[in-house]
């Protein structure tokens, strides 16, 4: 067994078609009810044309697709329990449409053995292949408990 089976260069992807229903519930659950997001007349007069997806939602997406990658190190046998310590430079570089396909490439570029840690670059596309957010996650790949006290 090992703490973390990932190399630089390890990849996994996350495809997922946002639905109105997607946002209708991201907005329900986190009371981000903005006009930008589920008001089609407001929304009409920028110049987006139309309702946006949350960009929350894509950073949902990012942590789904590191989910992946950890499912990936746990199919491998790793010995330990990995847990995220967060974003960097989350940028929002298009808009997502409801319709609109994305798919999340999560990509292992560093890794400190030493504290046992891993960061990786996020893109998330369209199905034009347009680049609409990117990120960096962060990820501890925790030290497991020998044994549990009764």
């Amino acid at each position: 067994m090992t703490a973390m089976h990932a190399k630089v260069g390890d990849f996994v992807k996350f495809s997922k078609t946002v639905g109105e229903s997607d946002i209708y519930l991201f907005a329900g659950l986190t009371g981000d009810l903005s006009p930008n997001h589920v008001d089609d007349e407001f929304m009409s007069h920028s110049i987006y044309g139309r309702r946006i997806a949350h960009g929350a939602l894509m950073i949902g997406f990012m942590s789904t697709a590191s989910t992946r990658m950890i499912e990936e190190s746990l199919r491998k046998g790793i010995d330990s329990t990995p847990v995220s310590l967060g974003y960097d430079g989350i940028r929002f570089l298009k808009p997502v449409y409801i319709n609109d396909t994305v798919t999340v490439t999560y990509t292992i570029s560093e890794i400190d053995a030493d504290r046992r840690r891993t960061l990786a670059n996020v893109e998330v596309k369209n199905q034009r292949g347009d680049l609409v957010a990117v990120g960096k996650h962060h990820l501890k790949w925790t030290e497991n408990i020998k044994e549990r006290a009764v």
